[in-house]
């Protein structure tokens, strides 16, 4: 049972990860792409025949009595094409045939309040969801390994005085030390620079108590007979951190990245979802969630609630089946 949820946990983040690397030649639409007359435009159904795959057109009026949008199927056909080029030469998986192209989009999943393709902002939104934990691990693993690495090695007053400005930072309720500082940050500031500023923040509140593990580690390891042996013969503090302490790490490390990394998924959603992370028109599966918290969306579109909180799901869990995985696997007491 194991191996089936490690297997389909390695296939999800590979899919979704793969959707993120080539989202520019994979989704359908330029995710901030707008068509006013099809806002929560309703989800296209694919037909067949002999001549290929089709959708009916979409006719998108106000109904007069609710003043809500409204969208009905035509009897007019539209035939899909795969892995094509459109008119200015860039590659697309799933388009309309040439002789179909007018104003008609395919929506495969909807559209959002401003006629934006949900399946193409999805896919996009994968992009900061995704790579802010490798963003954040690289900084947080550098100052935590480090940081603990000095503290163990160091003498008792140092150790003392390191620890405590350690745990000073662990006693910030975290999320709420997060939206803080996110809200802090200028409105002025583009998306792009915004997300370097939310990897920051979540790598500060994360290295603390990485580095009391790595401390509580090396603090074992630090009287072993060939860390004694390079002290003797004069080898510098330095070089003995680097070459003898950390390195007796890299499996807990292994298994600590994987953990990780579903804590800044979780976190980047859940800023962007408050208003404090990536902002429109630019997608994530925050901010693309936050369309759902409506009582009305969810009631009449729950693909807003469902679609993007799926992903997170299924990236957060995949994530921990793995690290679970490679928990078990280096634990020394499963070898004896």
């Amino acid at each position: 049972m194991k191996k089936l949820q490690l297997y389909f946990s390695i296939s999800i983040l590979f899919i979704l990860y793969s959707l993120t690397i080539f989202a520019d030649k994979v989704a359908p639409y330029d995710p901030i792409e707008q068509n006013p007359m099809a806002g929560y435009a309703s989800p296209h159904k694919i037909h067949i025949d002999k001549n290929g795959l089709y959708i009916f057109a979409q006719k998108y009026l106000t109904n007069q009595e609710t003043y809500k949008k409204e969208s009905l199927n035509t009897d007019k056909k539209y035939y899909l094409q795969f892995f094509t080029k459109n008119n200015l030469g860039e590659f697309k998986i799933l388009s309309l045939k040439k002789e179909a192209k007018d104003n008609t989009h395919i929506y495969l999943f909807g559209a959002d309040q401003l006629g934006r393709d949900l399946l193409s902002r999805i896919i996009h939104g994968a992009k900061p969801s995704l790579t802010i934990g490798f963003l954040g691990l690289i900084i947080i693993f550098p100052i935590g390994v480090l940081y603990g690495a000095i503290s163990a090695y160091s003498g008792a007053l140092i150790d003392n005085i390191m620890m405590r400005i350690a745990e000073a930072i662990m006693s910030f309720p975290s999320f709420y030390l997060l939206i803080i500082l996110a809200s802090l940050l200028p409105a002025s500031l583009s998306n792009s620079e915004r997300f370097a500023l939310i990897t920051l923040i979540l790598s500060f509140t994360s290295w603390a108590g990485l580095s009391r593990v790595i401390r509580g580690m090396l603090l074992s390891i630090k009287s072993e007979n060939y860390v004694i042996s390079a002290e003797l013969m004069g080898d510098k503090s330095i070089n003995i951190i680097n070459k003898h302490l950390i390195p007796q790490t890299f499996s807990y490390l292994i298994v600590a990245g994987t953990l990780a990394v579903p804590g800044f998924i979780i976190g980047e959603s859940a800023l962007s979802f408050l208003g404090f992370g990536i902002n429109q028109p630019d997608p994530s599966w925050g901010n693309i969630l936050s369309e759902a918290k409506e009582l009305s969306n969810i009631i009449t579109k729950p693909i807003l609630l469902i679609l993007p909180s799926s992903l997170i799901f299924l990236s957060v869990y995949s994530y921990n089946v793995i690290g679970d995985y490679l928990r078990d696997k280096f634990d020394p007491r499963n070898k004896l």
